[in-house]
């Protein structure tokens, strides 16, 4: 009997063991506040605009993240992560249940992991991560590069295999393929038909990468290639402006070519960093257009809780078409805790060039069609303000 009763107590260990090295943990953001602008686009001309803003210094998001431990330094693991307006609700990306993120793999200690999903490009990885004033103060998406052409912080591979390595004494590096997933379309195809009745085509994507932080340094380069980006779904956006690509029509840009690097330095309680970035953007038919973006900014702990930030970018447009945009960003952050912050946020832009097709450039704060990227007729300049509130859990 007691033979039995320390047999069924060793099991009882060794399951309760096994259970605890797997976890599933629910994390998010709530990121919400009021943001004012001037110069935007009504029916008639221009006006200020002051409105519920959502997801600024970070997109709103929950999500499940999850690992199992399969014993000899292996797991596997899962990412779940949905994208969401705390004004109304909705879901963000097109929609999708998990529109940020969801993929499932496995990860060897001392080698790396290995994923299959929708992802993260290196781009975004590395780049937009570490050395941007938008990955690195709340300046958040006002302060990442018009549309986020340049892949720094919303490029999501769908149908993708995804290596990312360890870390080897501050060396971390990685690739990614993402697939069509249409029949003959390996490198991703084109669509049909007529711009009034289009026929969609299929997006291919690859992705890779390098970085290295070693103590108050780091340095990153990320190179991400988009066939055919707008047949990805959702579409990835292709708009500058009101700069207009030949033959764009709907959805008919090419190939979307991004490479960058970037640095950062930090030395007691301030922050550098630097970053470029160059975007080839080429239509089916027409001369390409490059999207160039030089940028620079700082950080400062005024307090353990204070933290004061500023950016400068300069964004360059040339090839089939020329442009220039300079843009400035302020920012001031309180943390009330770990977890929940408060904020300001001033943005400045101004834009000057030309574009054949439609006339003189326009301001475009933002990275995405739910902020200020789309001044008034003919406005060459914009100012935004925000004050907002984040939360994570």
């Amino acid at each position: 009997m007691n033979k039995k009763i320390l047999t069924a107590a060793t099991f009882a260990v060794f399951a309760s063991a096994a259970h605890a090295q797997s976890s599933v943990t629910l994390y998010g953001v709530i990121d919400a506040g009021i943001s004012y602008v001037n110069n935007s686009k009504t029916s008639t001309g221009n006006s200020s605009l002051t409105k519920y803003d959502d997801g600024v210094a970070q997109g709103s998001r929950w999500g499940l993240r999850g690992t199992e431990d399969l014993g000899n330094g292996l797991k596997a693991l899962f990412v779940l992560e949905n994208g969401f307006n705390s004004g109304n609700g909705t879901a963000g990306q097109g929609g999708a249940m998990f529109g940020r993120q969801a993929y499932v793999g496995v990860s060897q200690n001392n080698i790396g992991s290995l994923t299959f999903g929708r992802q993260y490009s290196f781009s975004t990885d590395y780049l937009g991560s570490n050395y941007s004033t938008g990955g690195l103060t709340v300046a958040g998406n006002y302060a990442y590069h018009i549309n986020d052409v340049d892949q720094l912080t919303s490029s999501r591979i769908n149908n993708s295999v995804k290596f990312s390595s360890a870390n080897f004494s501050g060396l971390t590096f990685g690739a990614m393929y993402g697939f069509s997933n249409t029949a003959g379309g390996f490198a991703g195809t084109p669509a049909t038909g007529t711009s009034a009745a289009p026929v969609a085509g299929s997006s291919r994507a690859y992705s890779f990468g390098a970085n290295y932080a070693n103590g108050p340094f780091g340095i990153g380069a990320a190179y991400t290639d988009i066939r055919y980006p707008g047949q990805a779904s959702p579409a990835f956006s292709t708009s500058l402006a009101n700069v207009s690509f030949p033959s764009l029509g709907t959805g008919q840009i090419q190939d979307l070519r991004s490479f960058g690097v970037g640095g950062r330095y930090a030395f007691g309680p301030a922050t550098l960093w630097a970053l470029y970035t160059n975007t080839r953007l080429a239509p089916i038919s027409g001369g390409s257009t490059t999207f160039a973006a030089y940028e620079a900014g700082a950080k400062y702990a005024v307090t353990p809780a204070i933290t004061a930030g500023a950016g400068y970018t300069y964004m360059h447009l040339s090839g089939a078409n020329v442009g220039h945009w300079n843009q400035v960003n302020l920012s001031g952050d309180y943390a009330l805790s770990k977890r929940t912050d408060v904020y300001v946020l001033g943005i400045y832009q101004i834009a000057s060039g030309h574009n054949a097709a439609s006339g003189d450039l326009q301001a475009q704060i933002g990275s995405s069609t739910s902020y200020f990227n789309t001044s008034g007729v003919g406005a060459d300049n914009q100012l935004a303000f925000r004050v907002g509130m984040r939360h994570k859990f």
